[in-house]
């Protein structure tokens, strides 16, 4: 499994843990260059998940809100 495999099957909430984790030690100036090039790669890739995460949320309640009060059937529907 590749870090990416790894960032896409994390829901939002860890992959915002994770991203709050990163920006920790990237302001903490202690982390040694090359560590900090790759601690920013992975926080962007988390970033881009959850980006498309609420992007796919924001569209549920989108689709719910123009229903009108009709039944949605959101089961149908998967979060990225």
């Amino acid at each position: 499994m590749t870090a990416s495999d790894d960032i896409s099957s994390m829901s939002f909430e860890q992959a915002l843990k994770e991203l709050e984790d990163i920006v920790g030690k990237l302001e903490s100036e202690s982390t040694p260059l090359e560590e900090s090039i790759q601690l920013f790669e992975r926080g962007n890739e988390l970033k881009l998940r959850c980006e498309t995460t609420l992007k796919a949320a924001e569209e549920k309640v989108q689709i719910i809100e123009h229903a009108g009060g009709k039944p949605v059937a959101l089961h149908d529907m998967k979060l990225q």
